[in-house]
């Protein structure tokens, strides 16, 4: 889960920067534009097209709100991997009051996770990754989006070899 939500805030933190540098070439446009002319007449459709396209690319950007989905996804992320580190710094078994514990903190995370905002190919790409290392995937990652990546087992491999 740390690794595909460093993938989702990676993705939106891009979407965010797509947005930003539009807004900010068309405060320059409209800088330079009110700067060459000395008539208001002579620069006022320019001004409105390009007050136009500002507006659009502001309204596209509340819309999507690329800037919230990549401050949750980096703390989500962040969460966790403290979760994580929490559960390998465990020596032995674990006490059932601790599991239940790191259970409901992973459930609480879960929940606020907006696996619809992380796009596909991230979800298949770590669903691939934890197959490829013989690892259960996580069911939040596969099967519930349509991705089933099978765990391959040691037999079955040998099985396939010979």
């Amino acid at each position: 889960m740390t690794l595909l939500c460093t993938n989702a805030s990676s993705y939106w933190s891009f979407v965010k920067f797509c947005f930003n540098i539009p807004l900010v070439l068309t405060s320059s446009t409209m800088c330079i534009i009110n700067s060459i002319s000395e008539d208001a007449n002579a620069v006022k459709i320019p001004n409105i097209v390009v007050n136009a396209v500002s507006v659009l690319i502001m309204s596209l950007n509340n819309s999507i709100k690329p800037a919230e989905k990549f401050e949750i996804f980096k703390k989500l992320s962040q969460q966790f991997m403290i979760l994580s580190q929490e559960i390998e710094g465990i020596d032995g078994d674990i006490p059932k009051d601790k599991y239940d514990i790191l259970m409901l903190k992973y459930d609480n995370l879960i929940n606020d996770c907006m696996f619809e905002e992380i796009p596909q190919k991230y979800k298949m790409m770590v669903a691939n990754k934890y197959a490829e290392a013989n690892r259960y995937v996580p069911i939040q990652i596969n099967g519930t989006i349509g991705n089933v990546v099978k765990r391959v087992n040691q037999d079955e491999r040998i099985n396939n070899i010979v």
